[in-house]
Formats: C-alpha cells, structure tokens, sequence
C-alpha cells in the first residue's frame, strides 16, 4: 500500500511539473502585479512627454575662488528646475522662485519615448527652446512661461475636490538634474497649511521630491495635475517624505489669469475679516473663542449688499465648515471675479446663509510697485517695501477709508526682519516693539 502511494505522488508530481510552466504561461496577464506594473508604465508614458526642465541663467555674486570674503564677484549663475505643459500652444506652468532673477530661460522638452532602456538613454537630450515669462505671481509661487512651438502634448488638470488622502500620486520632474524622473507615493494629506500666517493651503505627499523637483507635476492615477510641486520640508535638504505641492484648482485660476494679466487678480468680497482669539471673544461676547469674525465691511460692498453684518461669525463657504482666515483666503484665490459664494454665519444664536458675489481687487494696489523707490521704500525691520499715502496715492486707490499710514507695496527679502503677516495693500497706522522671536523649529523649508 506504502509503495502505491509513493508511485501516485510520483506521479501526480511528473504531472504538474509539466501542466505548471503551461498554466503559469497562460495566466501571466492576469498577474495582479504585472498588471499593477504595467498600469504605471503605461501612466509614465502618458504623462512624461507633457513634463519639461527648466534651465534660468542669471547673473549674480559667486565664489571668487580666493578664499577671500570681502571679495565680491558677480557671475554667471545656472539653476534648473521642471515645469508642465498645460497648453498645446506652448503655455508651461512652473514655480515663480525658479525663474526668479532670470536673464535667459530655457525650456528642454522630453525626447521620444522608446521602450528599449539603451536607446532611452541615447535620446535622453530633449530639444531646447527659448523660453519667455507671460506671468508670475510670487504669493502663491508660480510662473507661467511660453514657448514657440504648437502640437505639444498638455496635461489636464485633476478636480482637486475629488482628491482624497491616501490617493496614489507620482512626482515628475528632474530632481538635481536627472531629468525625466518619476517617483510614487500617496497624498498624505489633501489640504496642508505648513505656514499658519499664510492663506496657502498644500497637497502634502510622501511621493520623493528633491532639488529640481519644483515646478514639476504631481499626478494621480488617472495621469491629471493634482498640483504643482513646491518644497519640502527637511533637516537636511533631502527629501523625508515631507513634500508639498499647489494644488490644482489653484493652478488652474492662475493659469488663466496669468496668461490673460500677467499677474492674480485675487478675489475678494468687501469684508474685513479676523481671527477670533479668546480676548476678543470675551471682549465682544462671542459664544466661541475660534474661527472667523466680520470685522468691518465696505459700504455697497459685495457683503454689504447680501447682507452681511459686523460680527457674523463665517462657520461655512459652499457649505464647508470654516474655521481659520487663510482658507476664507483660500476660496477667493480659487474663483474668478462674478462667481458667487454661499456663506453660513452664526449672528447670536441664528444660523443665516448669504449668496455674496466675489469681486477682483482693484488694479490700483497692482500698479503700488511702480510708485516704489528701492532706496527709500524699504522697511528692514518689517521685510517690506512700502509707499508713504498722500493725497495722490489715496486718489489712486480710491477705497481707503484713512488715507494715511504707509501702504505695503512688496517683501522684501530680509533675514532679519520681524515676523510680522504682511500683504501688498495694507496699511500701516501704527507700530509697536514686537515680543521675543520664539524659538524655531530644526526643520526648515526647502525650494526642490
């Protein structure tokens, strides 16, 4: 009996090795993996012909060499970065902070794809094209640049409502150079806001980025713009899976606006809005002591008109909670001048809902750069640049309640300065002595 069984294992063993390489060899494409694998090929391929690198020459002061620091010498200076076609007329999207002080701007379009990996590195060149800045806007750090040439493939934009943490996405771009890098990873989270002072709000992923990375794409699955990759968050200036990028909805009105102004025109809607602290909440007896509150409203202003009151509490826009300043900031950056919002406040204990029409900000506060004097303009100690309001400059704005104090017209780059919260059209009554500087922390906020 002992000997039966051991010839039927033997045979059933001669078998399957025989029917296994067949059945193996015939269900190779419904190989989960495979399929993952190839899913992701074929996405590379889709997009990587739409992502460019950015090459910015400059001038400005370099090692002399010398070892002498009270040398200064100027030089030719090249950096480098990614962008993404988003017209195929030769529109490119990428960051403002790349080409910032450009002198000549090159744009190096991918070279043909081709599947074997050795004629993949022969034609790894690209063509490059001399590239011009349509538009920038520094406050949400993008650019978008034109190049001479039609026909060119352009990637869609992604519906960034739609996104949702733990997404798969993939980073494109050419970190410290290697150009036509692709890296993958999840959105960690869907809206971020690294900087409580400032109104962006980031896709944050784990997806690899590095130097050289920013101004590339950031895609999900379905080959869209998720965003606009931005900086990193490191210790060391690699990257530690702390990436973050500008959304897509907020690329898409800029992309629009750029391309028609050179410059955002934010939207707003003639309302005055603060913080809600604890102080002010038991100076004005407020049932809450966060969220938003209408401090002042401009009369037949936008607000004013749908009936909006000094001490609404905003608790939602488009019926989503609200509960900071920067994402009311946030939902003007993202909508066009007539587009209308739904916003619910809490005025005592009644929940209303008002339709306010978004307005752009008039174009007077663009034109406050022209009236600067980089000499006598500056303001060290706050960082920015700001221009004296006479009786002209109130002219010229037309919508200051107080035409006096000093309007901030820009930044202005300096370590030194106070950190204080400041916008171009703001104006400055008073000043006074500000606390200690808290401590900071070891991580610090790097351009990829």
């Amino acid at each position: 009996m002992r000997r039966a069984l051991v010839s039927c294992l033997a045979t059933a063993s001669v078998f399957f090795a025989f029917a296994l390489p067949a059945r193996a060899a015939g269900s190779q494409s419904l190989n989960p993996l495979r399929q993952y694998s190839d899913s992701i090929a074929a996405l590379v391929n889709r997009v990587s012909p739409t992502v460019v690198q950015v090459l910015v020459t400059g001038y400005g002061p370099v090692d002399s060499g010398h070892g002498d620091a009270t040398e200064l010498t100027f030089g030719r200076q090249r950096s480098l970065g990614s962008g993404v076609i988003v017209d195929p007329s030769g529109y490119i999207i990428t960051n403002a902070h790349v080409v910032a002080g450009a002198k000549r701007i090159e744009v190096v379009l991918p070279g043909t794809a081709d599947v074997s990996p050795l004629r993949s590195v022969a034609g790894a060149g690209g063509r490059a094209l001399d590239a011009r800045v349509v538009g920038v806007s520094r406050e949400v750090d993008l650019a978008l640049l034109h190049i001479d040439a039609t026909g060119l493939p352009a990637l869609p934009m992604a519906d960034y409502d739609a996104l949702r943490q733990g997404d798969l996405v993939f980073a494109f771009g050419s970190p410290e150079g290697l150009r036509n890098s692709v890296t993958m990873g999840i959105v960690s989270a869907v809206a971020r806001q690294p900087d409580a002072d400032h109104a962006m709000v980031y896709v944050q992923t784990d997806a690899p980025i590095n130097h050289g990375n920013s101004g590339g794409p950031l895609v999900n699955a379905n080959g869209e713009l998720v965003g606009i990759n931005t900086f990193i968050l490191s210790g060391s200036g690699g990257s530690v899976g702390l990436g973050f990028a500008i959304p897509s909805t907020i690329v898409r009105v800029a992309v629009q606006q750029l391309r028609r102004f050179g410059h955002l025109h934010q939207g707003e809607i003639g309302a005055n809005l603060q913080t809600i602290t604890s102080d002010l909440a038991r100076g004005l007896g407020l049932g809450q002591d966060w969220g938003v509150i209408v401090s002042d409203l401009a009369p037949g202003g936008p607000a004013d008109i749908a009936g909006l009151g000094v001490k609404d509490i905003i608790v939602t826009i488009d019926g989503k909670p609200i509960d900071s300043l920067p994402l009311v900031a946030f939902n003007l950056y993202t909508r066009h001048a007539d587009d209308r919002l739904r916003i619910g406040v809490l005025r005592g204990d009644q929940h209303l809902t008002f339709d306010v029409v978004v307005v752009e900000r008039p174009e007077a506060l663009d034109r406050l750069v022209d009236l600067v004097d980089p000499d006598e303009s500056v303001v060290a100690q706050l960082g920015i640049l700001g221009v004296s309001i006479d009786a002209d400059v109130g002219m010229a704005i037309g919508s200051l309640r107080i035409p006096t104090g000093v309007m901030v017209a820009a930044h202005a780059e300096d370590r030194h300065a106070a950190a204080v919260s400041l916008s171009a059209g703001d104006v400055i009554h008073s000043v006074k002595a500000p606390r200690s500087p808290a401590s900071r922390r070891s991580a610090r906020r790097w351009m990829p």
